[in-house]
């Protein structure tokens, strides 16, 4: 009896194993191939940066960038190269044409997603990339046309990146990095480079996103100083660096109002407006509750941690947290004392 049940057990073993298409070997073989294309189409892109940044790639940045070894990415480069994706004349990594299309579509993929995630769904800001990451190597190019399409064909995504075209045309990165921002000449938010990853968190951290307007008070080697949103900020070359603006030719008129962060317990205000930084669902959901122009708004109470604050908003009380808060501008009309404030911001006892 106990060898017809070792038999069974080994029959069993080796259909799941060897089974076309579904055993675990099948199944292990295609993991395999779908890891090394994606590693392949991951190492066109870097090139493909390192041709728009005018830098010479090596096996060694290749190998950093993708997280792999030294010979991994030899063997990935020799792959590309034998189907006629990468060139190594005169030992210089170059894309061909045919490798120079497959980078730019895996680009458009990518911040097509990003677009996506930021306007139709409810995915933080600090997910985008590391969704888009998976995503683009999943979409065909019809795929990515059907994307375009249902998004109005956007330009760029929400970093301010441009969005190549179905054509494959890129046009070039906008601005200039702002600690070589003009001082004291208003500027406008062009792009925020997503990586590295800490260093896009810090500048999420500050509220900054592309289409703000900043004027810069000091730069220097030790810091960045500049003004957006009534709003003082300073930052670490570092930090600023990977900030792109763009000059505005004329001075923009004052944001009105403040951020409702700002708004007291006892001031009432109404709504001026949403900033673009509030997308997709939960800009849907703030003005279903009310968040609209127009709207008036008081703080009723804070929670012990001071975060979130319960608003009173055509008179139901609504839990808004910080972080959206200071994107939404009112202007103060009246505080506890009963003084109203006209919209010259001159306050008036009534």
């Amino acid at each position: 009896m106990l060898i017809p049940a070792l038999l069974t057990l080994l029959i069993i073993a080796l259909v799941l194993l060897y089974w076309p298409e579904r055993g675990l070997l099948a199944r292990w073989q295609e993991y395999r191939r779908l890891q090394t294309r994606i590693l392949g189409e991951d190492a066109l892109k870097h090139l493909h940066r390192c041709e728009q940044e005018n830098r010479k790639p090596n096996l060694e940045g290749i190998a950093g960038r993708l997280g792999i070894s030294h010979n991994q990415a030899a063997r990935i480069i020799a792959a590309l190269e034998t189907r006629g994706l990468v060139s190594t004349q005169n030992g210089e990594i170059r894309l061909t044409p045919a490798g120079r299309e497959d980078a730019i579509h895996i680009i458009r993929a990518h911040r097509l997603w990003e677009r996506y995630l930021a306007d139709r769904t409810g995915y933080h800001e600090t997910e985008w990339h590391q969704q888009a990451e998976r995503v683009e190597h999943h979409l065909t190019q019809a795929d990515a046309d059907a994307l375009a399409a249902q998004l109005g064909h956007p330009t760029h995504d929400p970093h301010g990146d441009p969005i190549p075209t179905r054509e494959g045309e890129l046009a070039p990165q906008a601005g200039l990095p702002l600690p070589k921002a003009p001082l004291n000449q208003p500027a406008r938010i062009v792009h925020i480079e997503d990586e590295p990853d800490i260093i896009y968190q810090q500048l999420l951290a500050e509220g900054l996103y592309p289409g703000m307007q900043v004027r810069v008070t000091e730069s220097s080697p030790q810091r960045v100083r500049f003004w957006t949103n009534g709003s003082e900020h300073v930052l670490a070359p570092l930090l600023a660096n990977n900030i792109s603006v763009a000059p505005l030719e004329t001075a923009p008129p004052p944001s009105p109002g403040i951020p409702l962060s700002q708004l007291q317990p006892g001031q009432q205000a109404t709504v001026v407006s949403l900033s673009p930084a509030i997308r997709g669902p939960e800009r849907r959901r703030l003005m279903d509750l009310g968040l609209l122009p127009g709207t008036t708004i008081t703080p009723e109470m804070r929670s012990p941690s001071g975060d979130p604050t319960a608003y009173r908003i055509r008179g139901a009380l609504i839990a808004l947290r910080e972080e959206q808060t200071r994107h939404i501008q009112v202007e103060i009309t009246a505080d506890a004392q009963g003084r109203q404030t006209s919209q010259t911001g001159k306050q008036v006892d009534r």
